[in-house]
């Protein structure tokens, strides 16, 4: 869509240099309602909506695109999910954030005008196709709507108080909206409109459609524990949608699996050019400093690599024991010291999701540790490597580099799969007490994770580690399949920029009532995880209920004169 985004500008500048009247016309770069009132401007309004997807609002200079990124990693890392990574001393500003020093003069806080300027993409699409007098441009409102959908559902979960900005606010240019309350309303109006005006498939790859739009609307329900209003959304996605799980759990990961049957929506990167403007550059810095990488950062927790852990009679995992005993890791190792990797039972899942030493990495050999660590024992970051938002090696038409020699990935972004579908499904169930719906849609991910290949040792032979996963053969009660279904996202969608939204909302901090659930979790993360990384408790503060949301950031509140209020707390 960038690509077609840079012909139709390309088209239009040829169209006004080429035109008798020119000096009639806007200048390039500035072109009139009458030009775009047509098929061709609504869309390339459109791309331009979509080309927002990815959180960049800046000129391509290839720096600091990971403070507004798309994919949201950095949420990651204020979990116990994963860790800054690098140096201590290497972005600050997200140190503070992993160690709940939050301040709203915090440059990352940018996310929210990334945020907003995609919104406001959208709403320059409804507001050209309200002046069109005539064609049918539902389907074109639908897709602007949808979006507009996504970005302000992102700020509701991220900033809790949250300005709207309507149609009619964008077309009398008033922006400056006071943020009093929820969004959710208008939230659930889009996505509603969007699942009942979109087509259900779409001729371009990436484009929202009337399914996608279902499974939306569901998860600002689920959010709002609405179950009984998301429960049949779901099912109906699940039951008559075009989607299915990969057989392969890494081709949500690789070149080959883009686009699958497992992908509901998706941020499109590419990496055609010499320089990929095109590819992830919110994920620039996450790539372990080795093989030609940079820049050593989104490192996955000891305690995630814990959660893997299972049991070698059940094959399920150790709900409530899991960090009784540590993954063995490689934490204060050199690489030329010994080391034997863990042996025992693991979900398989795992080393497709952290990188581990001894084990293979995407295909470049395998991990000799330290080596390829840029933290040292004195930072917070710990042993492990991230994996699934790295190329594969050998995928070339993923692979793509940045202005200063960066990586600017290829690999898609998955804002929903449908294993996020059918796990969200299983919450419904369970709050509904349909304990046996919940058992069908966890196993559904447990078995393809069962049957899917696994990663081989060096000589290509053998399993790389003990891998012992089995389905679950009934719930006990509902208190154990909401233990069971939580622990299942974890475990399938960890380091996709999930999980800060999943423990906060299991706080029921939209339900209107926030509880210590998730406080409570990252006080027992900050004690395991000093187990490993012996100076991590001393160097991470508090947190608190709070933190549940971000502080709305000063700059917005400065330039708002006063109409933004600041979150309780902050």
């Amino acid at each position: 869509m960038k690509k077609r985004l840079f012909i139709y500008l390309t088209l239009f500048a040829v169209i006004f240099a080429c035109s008798d009247d020119f000096t009639d016309v806007p200048a390039i770069g500035a072109l009139s309602d009458q030009t775009l009132q047509n098929e061709v401007g609504v869309d390339l309004l459109l791309v331009g909506a979509y080309s927002l997807l990815d959180g960049n609002t800046q000129p391509n200079d290839g720096f600091d695109r990971w403070l507004s990124t798309g994919d949201n990693w950095w949420f990651d890392a204020v979990t116990d999910d994963a860790h800054k990574g690098s140096t201590d001393g290497d972005q600050g500003d997200l140190f503070n954030l992993e160690t709940y020093t939050w301040e709203a003069g915090n440059p990352y806080l940018k996310i929210w005008n990334a945020r907003y300027a995609g919104a406001n993409r959208a709403n320059a699409v409804i507001d050209l196709i309200s002046k069109i007098p005539e064609g049918d441009f539902s389907a074109q409102l639908a897709e602007a709507r949808f979006l507009r959908g996504h970005f302000n559902f992102e700020l509701q979960k991220m900033f809790g108080q949250v300005a709207y900005i309507s149609e009619e606010n964008f077309a009398n240019t008033e922006f400056n909206q006071p943020n009093t309350g929820a969004i959710w309303d208008q939230i659930e109006a889009d996505f509603q409109y969007a699942a009942d005006n979109l087509p259900d498939s779409q001729a371009e790859v990436g484009r929202a459609n009337s399914w996608a739009a279902k499974a939306f609307l569901a998860k600002a329900h689920l959010y709002q524990q609405d179950y009984a209003a998301a429960s049949p959304l779901f099912t109906d996605v699940i039951n008559n949608g075009p989607y299915a799980l990969n057989p392969e759990f890494l081709a949500n990961f690789s070149l080959a699996g883009e686009n699958s049957s497992e992908a509901v929506f998706t941020i499109q990167f590419a990496t055609a050019g010499s320089v990929a403007w095109n590819g992830n550059q919110g994920g620039t810095l996450n790539f372990p400093n080795a093989l030609g990488f940079c820049c050593g950062f989104y490192q996955p927790t000891q305690d995630l690599v814990n959660a893997y852990q299972t049991d070698a009679v059940t094959g399920l995992p150790l709900l409530d024991t899991f960090n009784q005993t540590d993954v063995t890791n490689d934490q204060t190792l050199t690489s030329a010291d010994p080391f034997t990797p863990h042996t025992g039972p693991l979900d398989p899942r795992l080393d497709y999701t952290a990188g581990r030493r001894g084990i293979d990495y995407n295909g470049y050999g395998i991990n000799p540790g330290q080596d390829w660590v840029r933290a040292t024992d004195a930072d917070i970051s710990g042993p492990y490597l991230p994996k699934k938002n790295i190329y594969q090696a050998g995928e070339d038409g993923n692979i793509g580099t940045g202005p200063w020699g960066q990586q600017f990935s290829g690999v898609n972004y998955h804002i929903m799969r449908y294993a996020d579908v059918l796990l969200m499904a299983a919450e419904v169930a369970v709050e509904l007490n349909d304990l046996p719906t919940a058992l069908d849609y966890v196993n559904q991910v447990r078995n393809r994770a069962k049957n899917m290949s696994y990663l081989q040792d060096a000589s290509g032979t053998a399993d790389a580690a003990n891998y012992v996963i089995e389905p679950y053969t009934a719930f006990a009660d509902q208190d154990e399949a909401r233990k069971a279904v939580r622990f299942e996202r974890r475990l399938e969608l960890a380091m996709e920029g999930h999980r800060f939204f999943d423990i906060v909302r299991w706080s029921n901090k939209w339900a209107g009532s926030p509880d210590s659930f998730a406080t409570d979790l990252i006080s027992e993360y900050v004690t395991n995880e000093t187990r490993t990384i012996d100076n991590f408790g001393p160097k991470v503060g508090t947190f608190t209920t709070t933190n549940y949301v971000l502080p709305i950031p000063l700059d917005a509140i400065d330039l708002s004169g006063g109409i933004l209020q600041q979150n309780p707390g902050y």
